[in-house]
């Protein structure tokens, strides 16, 4: 199991990470290769205890999830600069999560559907009328590489989350320090 070190910043609030999860709209896939870690943003939807994402049904992400499903999924959101009288105490306002767990291949077509009806509901809410259906998803392919799109879910096996909270007038650029530059 991954464990926090910096125990204080920890978040153990499983509603609020649940909740930033939810309001959250990329997220970064890390990924084991050969050489060096592979990290690639994504747009994501989190539903049913399960962070979901999509892709063309080729290239770089599909072939390391392969040989490795074992993944790590990173969101966080910074605030911003925590201003401070002395400079090494300066710090940064954030909230993050990070999953670990596998990333699996959503066969199910009417699970996939779902999925990305929920995608396009979050970034395009009401503009497709017509829903996404399970024949669509199994007959779509994909004008870049012909393959079809392909759902995945990665089930947490571990959820950490940290946070650093700041009132707005500590932060540089408001309160007492907006008209500071450097």
């Amino acid at each position: 199991m991954e464990q926090i070190t910096y125990r204080q910043r920890e978040c153990a609030d499983n509603t609020k990470i649940s909740r930033f999860l939810e309001e959250q709209r990329v997220g970064t896939l890390g990924l084991h290769s050969k050489e060096y870690p592979y990290a690639v943003p994504v747009n994501y939807v989190w539903a049913d205890g399960c962070i979901y994402f999509h892709g063309s049904g080729g290239g770089k992400k599909v072939c390391l999830l392969a040989q490795n499903p074992n993944v790590v999924f990173t969101v966080y959101q910074e605030h911003g600069t925590v201003t401070d009288p002395v400079p090494c105490h300066a710090d940064t306002a954030y909230f993050s999560v990070m999953l670990f767990g596998q990333a699996e291949r959503v066969v199910d077509f009417t699970e996939a559907a779902g999925v990305l009806q929920k995608l396009l509901e979050r970034f395009m809410p009401g503009f497709y009328q017509q829903k996404i259906g399970p024949a669509l998803v199994e007959k779509y392919r994909s004008g870049v590489d012909s393959l079809p799109v392909t759902v995945y879910r990665i089930r947490p096996a571990q959820i950490t989350a940290k946070e650093n909270n700041a009132d707005p007038g500590q932060l540089f650029g408001h309160g007492p320090h907006k008209n500071h530059r450097s």
